[in-house]
């Protein structure tokens, strides 16, 4: 056993787990239409179990019709017990134990008439909510107790009340959203009454030896809000009425706060640690930690620490279900880690045009049934054009299902952009991941020929059955006056090089890359100016991605010119045209960071159709976006040869 203190055995009240792992209740839009279980929201979770997980909880199931939300589950009824039991029932019969996580969201809640503590809109929106009356209030506190008592019978392990993440018992709590003056107003104890009331009515319901988890934001991160010492005081008090072990998360939907509930890679691992251990220090009950923690050796060396019991570990088993599996195994280096992109799961959950949240780097998650590898009756020599992410993805999984992949890089090195991606500051969790699929491409037996460029010649001599066309993006190069002047750069030669060019410089594009490369020179203590034609820089950045970016480009100093177009690049600096008006800027450098396009892979296309050879272009050699794009179409294709 390589991890003693992750993979020993835990206790919640009378529950007994075979490890300190905890799978969270995470949102994934995979319930039926109404709050129902589907038999996906199934098969995710007991892969997660079969992949060795102590405890999975629930995501939120909201108990009252007041709490309805689009895509939520529910358990305000006796009718949803069945499907409840049904995947309470799936879980324990693959080895698991499980908790159903009780919810209303307040103010947050898709109802013509959301209620909430008092009537302060959610995150500035001019509808703001009704406030609770008392009779109301009380209806609620035992829709929560009535809730616990479903969950019971429907056979779950326990039940966590969400206390947190700006949800109704927080605003309750909450000095910045409870401005009431009845009894559950004002002073301390009266905003402590709701909570404590539902945690003792759960209490009664499900009796003593019943586990009852509490989730918590332990601070708010916004002016007037919680902090940690309220929650600590909370705490205490939660435990007296009833609570067996704390859950410990941090932030709420409001403003930058939001970043810390589902914390992107710019924030360090185990970021939260220190708020729940002093959460431990004062409560004689189990402590639980949320809070970006993708590393079996890290979640292990703080339990040996005694800073807490147990370790949420979300995200990570989003990217690889059967983490828990190989980190008792000791296989560490096998592990696909979260790299907190948030592209699959948190972006995928506010796109409403996304069915339900899968990863980045776990393309199967929500599809466990469907995208079960299936060994090929008929093995095939493919030749895979690309060593970036889509033909690593590509190749990679075509060799556990029994083909024979011949992967080419024209370069001397694998990951493509995805690697470069690792260059940006906080970022370098991604060029390890690109590192990693490389690693694990070649340890599954992948013949792999860098320096190898795919040509007519390359493919005649191969002899392929099939050609999957990976070549990947360049750089674009606007046709800008000057653009081919000796003091102008490409944003990926910053990148690659980790260091740039001095004095003042302009970044043409405001994307991803502009701002990235702008905030590592920002860093380098260079004074730089964004110019992006659109009227926003950073159009393609994730929600909470967004947010850090935007938090270190302005502490740095980096200026940002929206709807406007450089027009000519001279030795001296740009001449940059707004609203029909034109300023020089004076320049040292400029760097163009103004997008990318495909590869031109037509030569190869057109050798393979005149030959009869089957080929498929996929990943940024058929349109240049994101690495998921072309992970994703990767392990579909290759799923079908």
């Amino acid at each position: 056993m390589a991890l003693q203190q992750l993979f020993t055995p835990g206790k919640i009240n009378q529950l007994e787990l075979k490890n300190r792992v905890v799978f969270p209740a995470m949102g994934t839009k995979m319930c039926e239409p109404g709050g129902y279980v589907s038999q996906r929201l199934i098969d995710y979770h007991v892969a997660r179990v079969k992949g060795g997980c102590g405890l999975n909880i629930i995501e939120v199931s909201y108990i009252h019709p007041t709490a309805r939300m689009d895509n939520a589950l529910a358990i305000y009824s006796d009718k949803f017990v069945p499907g409840m039991q049904k995947l309470a029932s799936a879980i324990r019969e693959a080895g698991g134990k499980s908790c159903l996580q009780l919810w209303h969201c307040g103010k947050m809640a898709a109802v013509p008439e959301p209620v909430s503590s008092s009537p302060i809109p959610f995150m500035g929106t001019p509808v703001a909510p009704r406030e609770l009356t008392i009779p109301e209030i009380q209806e609620i506190v035992q829709a929560y107790a009535d809730a616990a008592g479903r969950a019971q019978t429907a056979g779950f392990d326990a039940v966590e009340f969400h206390a947190g993440h700006g949800y109704l018992p927080q605003q309750f709590l909450s000095p910045y959203m409870n401005k009431r003056t009845d009894e559950y107003g004002g002073a301390w104890e009266n905003r402590c009454r709701f909570g404590l009331e539902c945690i003792r009515a759960i209490r009664a319901k499900v009796g003593p030896d019943f586990p009852i988890l509490m989730r918590i934001s332990v601070l708010e991160d916004v002016p007037g809000g919680l902090t940690v010492e309220d929650m600590m005081s909370f705490c205490q008090l939660a435990e007296q009425a009833g609570i067996d072990a704390i859950d410990v998360s941090r932030g709420l939907p409001e403003g930058a706060a939001i970043k810390f509930e589902v914390p992107p890679v710019d924030l360090p691992i185990g970021f939260n640690v220190e708020n729940a251990s002093r959460v431990k220090s004062v409560v004689n009950i189990p402590v639980i930690v949320a809070g970006r923690i993708n590393d079996p050796e890290y979640a292990d060396g703080i339990i040996q620490e005694g800073k807490v019991d147990f370790v949420v570990m979300g995200r990570a088993q989003l990217a690889d279900a059967e983490m828990c599996n190989k980190a008792e195994r000791g296989d560490l280096d096998q592990i696909v880690k979260c790299i907190g992109c948030d592209q699959g799961c948190f972006d995928a959950y506010v796109n409403p045009y996304i069915p339900f949240i899968s990863c980045m780097r776990n393309p199967s998650t929500g599809r466990e049934v469907e995208y079960s590898l299936k060994a090929t009756e008929a093995p095939k020599k493919v030749l895979i054009a690309g060593g970036g992410p889509a033909g690593l993805e590509a190749a990679t999984t075509l060799k556990r299902r029994g083909h024979n992949p011949i992967l080419c890089e024209k370069s001397a090195t694998l990951g493509g952009q995805f690697y470069l991606a690792g260059a940006a500051p906080r970022k370098k969790e991604m060029a390890e991941a690109a590192v990693q699929m490389g690693r694990i491409a070649r340890q599954e037996g992948v013949d792999i020929r860098l320096n190898t460029e795919v040509t007519p010649e390359l493919i005649d001599s191969i002899q392929p059955d099939e050609v999957i066309l990976a070549v990947g993006s360049t750089p674009i190069v606007p046709p800008i006056p000057g653009v081919d002047g000796d003091n102008v750069i490409l944003a990926q030669e910053v990148l690659w090089g980790h260091t740039g060019p001095k004095g003042n410089l302009i970044v043409i594009g405001g994307g991803l890359v502009g701002l990235e490369t702008a905030e590592l020179l920002a860093e380098q203590r260079q004074q730089v100016t964004i110019v992006e034609m659109l009227p926003e820089v950073g159009s393609d950045l994730g929600w909470l991605r967004k947010i850090p970016v935007f938090e270190h480009l302005y502490g740095s100093g980096v200026q940002m010119l929206t709807s406007s177009k450089c027009v000519q690049i001279n030795a001296g600096g740009v001449i940059v045209e707004k609203d029909g008006q034109q300023q020089e800027i004076p320049a040292d450098c400029v760097i163009l960071a103004v997008g990318s396009k495909s590869l031109d892979s037509e030569n190869l296309s057109a050798h393979c159709k005149a030959g009869g050879i089957p080929f498929h272009v996929i990943g940024d050699a058929l349109k240049a976006r994101k690495a998921i794009d072309a992970i994703w179409e990767a392990a579909e294709l290759a799923r079908e040869v």
